[in-house]
């Protein structure tokens, strides 16, 4: 799993809560940087923040879906910028899942669990 996300208390929070449950995680914290990190890693699954340096997460998901090899990736966004306007921009663009923050741990792990139970039942 690749988490993209800027705020390193939340990449803390966030690795702390998902390897606690069983998932390995990679982080990145530059827009740019997680096109190239995903490309290089085919993670499982991103947890996407919108607000990024480089290029923000509406701009990755767009390429993830216009991407052959990415377009059926599950990415979770995850935001402070929680109007409706967002969420349906991000549902537009293809994401699986829309959280806002603040996040409860529960439904971070209870999302991440069920798009990683989706890939493989996808896949196999």
């Amino acid at each position: 799993m690749l988490i993209v996300e800027d705020e390193a208390n939340i990449v803390e929070s966030l690795i702390f809560l998902l390897e606690r449950d069983g998932f390995e995680v990679a982080t990145v914290a530059d827009g740019a940087a997680a096109l190239d990190r995903i490309a290089a890693f085919n993670p499982d699954v991103v947890l996407l923040d919108v607000m990024l340096p480089s290029l923000s997460g509406f701009d990755i998901l767009n390429q993830l879906r216009g991407s052959d090899a990415h377009a059926d990736m599950p990415v979770m966004m995850l935001t402070a910028k929680g109007q409706s306007k967002d969420r349906d921009r991000a549902m537009e663009l293809g994401a699986t899942v829309f959280v806002t923050k603040p996040f409860s741990n529960a439904e971070i792990v209870a999302h991440v669990r069920q798009m990683v139970g989706q890939e493989k039942a996808d896949g196999g």
